[in-house]
Order: C-alpha cells, then sequence, then structure tokens
C-alpha cells in the first residue's frame, strides 16, 4: 500500500465505493436469500463504517469550520441507522422491504457525496498526510475490532434514538492551527 491508500480520506472514500457496489448488488439481486446475505454484508459495513466515522474520524476533524457538516452528517447516520434497524427485521419477501432498501440506498449514496464534497476537502486543507494516515490506522483497527466481534449490524438498534454527539474536538498536533 501506499501512503495515499494508507490516508483516512482515501480510506474512507474506497469504503464508499465498495460499499455502493455491494447495495447495488443487493438491489439487483433476484433470490430472497442471495439478496438477505448481500443485505446482511452490506449492514454490517455500513455499521462499522459509521462506528469508526462517529468514533475516531469525527472526533478528529471537529473543527468550527467542520461542525456544521459533521452535526449534518450525524443526523444522516441516525437516518440510516434507523433505516437499517427496520431493514434487519424484514424478510427481502416483504413488500416494504425493497422500498426501504431503496430510500437506504439513495440515502447512504447522497450522504457519500456530502462528505466527499464538502467534509472531505476540509479534512485535506486540515490535516496533514502523517496525521491523515494515522487516522486511517486507528479506523481500520476499530472496524476489524467491530467485525471480529461478529454481527456489528445487530447493535444498530440499539442507536436509533437521537443522533450520536458530535465529540469536542480532540487535542493533540491535529489541532495545531484548527481554528
Amino acid at each position: 500500500m501506499t501512503p495515499q491508500d494508507l490516508d483516512a480520506v482515501t480510506f474512507l472514500t474506497a469504503q464508499h465505493r465498495d460499499m455502493e457496489d455491494l447495495l447495488s448488488q443487493v438491489a439487483d439481486a433476484e433470490d430472497d436469500a442471495r439478496k438477505k446475505a448481500l443485505f446482511t454484508q452490506a449492514a454490517d459495513q455500513l455499521t462499522v463504517h459509521i462506528k469508526a466515522e462517529e468514533e475516531i474520524f469525527y472526533p478528529a476533524v471537529h473543527r468550527a469550520r467542520t461542525e456544521d457538516d459533521l452535526l449534518e452528517s450525524l443526523e444522516e447516520h441516525l437516518s440510516l441507522k434507523r433505516l437499517l434497524a427496520d431493514l434487519i427485521e424484514l424478510d427481502p419477501a416483504d413488500k416494504s422491504f425493497e422500498a426501504k432498501f431503496k430510500v437506504l440506498k439513495e440515502q447512504t449514496e447522497h450522504h457519500h457525496k456530502e462528505e466527499e464534497e464538502h467534509l472531505f476537502p476540509a479534512v485535506l486543507k486540515l490535516l496533514d498526510q502523517a496525521q491523515r494516515i494515522a487516522l486511517g490506522d486507528e479506523m481500520r483497527v476499530r472496524q476489524a475490532s467491530l467485525t471480529r466481534l461478529g454481527e456489528p449490524h445487530e447493535a444498530v438498534a440499539d442507536e436509533t434514538d437521537a443522533a450520536a454527539p458530535l465529540p469536542p474536538a480532540r487535542s493533540g498536533t491535529a489541532q495545531a492551527g484548527a481554528r
């Protein structure tokens, strides 16, 4: 891997493309069993991605100039978690599965677009490459840990009451000259 591949922004953007591809596979699956298996895989990936953003990425890039984008992202995450929680309980043969899944897919793609057009360019200005690589490493470790626990999507139903809070900005070198 090159340093660019290890960068947090590159890492998250690559996950966005992978997730969009997997969501398209779910949408295109004709067999209900295949659709359910692909959806479960997508739900796990989306859950660990959201967790890493909320627990690691967002706090690390929280500044006055990113706060509005981060707050909006947290609200979008809440909407995605609620849809995931509903879909996890549904059988793909259920008439509402397709409609809810279509909304999940559209909202996920919208969220990715927003992050990539607004938040990520700001992060590229805020953090140098070494900081972004360290952040990418931290997120990869957290995601691997969540995945090893098995079925990360199962916990999403417990996170649908309110948007995750935006933690205070982290201290340390990533903060230098931030405001």
